[in-house]
């Protein structure tokens, strides 16, 4: 059973990504992966957080931009309009809200308050519990 939100508007649920959590899981370098699997969302927020982890700002802001875009290629694929929940209790959708969270936090790192306004919005409208549940891993 699908569940929505107060507005009506069904959850969206993506698919799972069984090859990018076996090449994750497999311990290969998160570029490789991203290589092969370059629609992962997953894959280029993972990315994204190695190289903010290393202080590399810039480039980890760039791909949580490529991951966030390929999130919302994924989501509109799965039937998303723009709007609606995107739950994190969903493990597929993790990748496009870890995304969404690395973007929001590049966008910190280089000053660009508007955006980061605007990816806080679009995270707490998906799943009001994604940034808490994102921060206590």
């Amino acid at each position: 059973m699908t569940s929505t939100n107060l507005l009506g508007v069904p959850e969206t649920l993506l698919p799972p990504e069984p090859d990018v959590l076996e090449a994750i899981h497999s311990g290969l370098p998160l570029v490789e992966i991203v290589t092969v699997h370059p629609t992962s969302s997953l894959a280029w927020a993972l990315l994204s957080d190695e190289t903010s982890e290393a202080g590399r700002d810039l480039e980890a802001y760039a791909y949580a931009r490529v991951g966030y875009h390929r999130g919302l290629d994924s989501l509109r694929k799965a039937g998303w309009r723009g709007q609606g929940p995107v739950p994190w209790s969903h493990e597929p959708n993790r990748g496009v809200l870890r995304a969404l969270y690395a973007l929001r936090r590049g966008a910190a790192a280089i000053g660009e308050e508007p955006e980061v306004e605007r990816l806080t919005t679009f995270l707490t409208d998906a799943d009001p519990a994604a940034v808490a549940a994102i921060e206590a891993e």
